[in-house]
């Protein structure tokens, strides 16, 4: 379970980043959103949850294709992004609300699919929070998740995670693949469907968005350039047009509950 300290930076940093964030290309991209919905493909009678829904994309993506979805999230400004969003688009079968992703405030199997995007990276303790996850979804109903990978290798990966850390003190960890799918795994979700992709970041514009602090920005301006010649990381940067770009590698996961997670 993740601590309060812990919760109160994210919310810290989701307030201050939320606008930012809202119009971030891995998160708004609508191509990545129809490619995530129409791998769970729901069928129309189907209620959905949301985790950590951010600015509800997602959620009011599957909205058009649910009977009913509900966004959660921790942080009260994305919240507000959502519902704004929702109105833009007339929906009324989408719900948002304040709520801890530890603590998921419905009863066991009250949803037909469980998803949550971009957020287990946030998260201390993401193994509870995806059993948590299943235990609200129906048993043999969906429950797909995609977030940022790290390196398989231990000192890679760490590189990389300093990286975002200094960026972000709401980051606490991108795991490794084979880590992502145990975790998922151990929550008795069977694997269906995995496809990866990466996105493309301008630095400057993604310490923009969090509103890094000029020390921290400038040493993870170094880091970048060692890692360019070092390769450190699976970050892989690049210097364009007297500008600075990075890789993150992403990785969807579409998962069926088993009824094994009943026992």
């Amino acid at each position: 379970m993740g601590d309060r300290s812990h919760k109160a930076v994210v919310q810290e940093s989701f307030t201050q980043q939320a606008e930012a964030y809202a119009v971030a290309p891995a998160v708004a991209d609508p191509d990545r959103i129809a490619r995530f919905v129409e791998a769970i493909a729901p069928n129309s009678n189907s209620r959905l949850l949301d985790v950590a829904c951010g600015p509800g994309f997602l959620a009011l993506a599957f909205a058009k294709r649910c009977r009913e979805t509900v966004g959660i999230d921790l942080t009260r400004a994305p919240l507000k992004i959502a519902r704004r969003n929702r109105e833009k688009l007339g929906l009324k079968n989408a719900d948002f609300l304040v709520a801890d992703a530890d603590y998921l405030p419905f009863p066991d199997e009250t949803f037909d699919v469980v998803v949550s995007r971009l957020a287990l990276h946030h998260l201390q303790d993401p193994g509870s929070v995806l059993r948590e996850m299943a235990r609200v979804c129906r048993t043999n109903g969906k429950l797909a998740v995609e977030d940022l990978l790290s390196s398989e290798h231990q000192e890679r990966a760490r590189f990389h995670n300093e990286v975002e850390q200094l960026r972000d003190p709401s980051h606490t960890r991108a795991l490794a693949r084979s880590e992502l799918l145990r975790v998922l795994s151990a929550a008795a979700l069977e694997t269906e469907r995995v496809f990866s992709s990466e996105v493309v970041h301008n630095l400057e514009r993604w310490l923009a968005n969090t509103q890094t602090p000029p020390d921290k920005a400038a040493r993870i301006r170094k880091m970048i350039e060692i890692d360019a010649r070092e390769e450190k990381s699976d970050l892989r940067p690049f210097f364009k047009d007297g500008e600075w770009f990075f890789h993150h590698s992403m990785l969807a996961i579409m998962t069926r509950k088993s009824s094994s997670s009943e026992e």
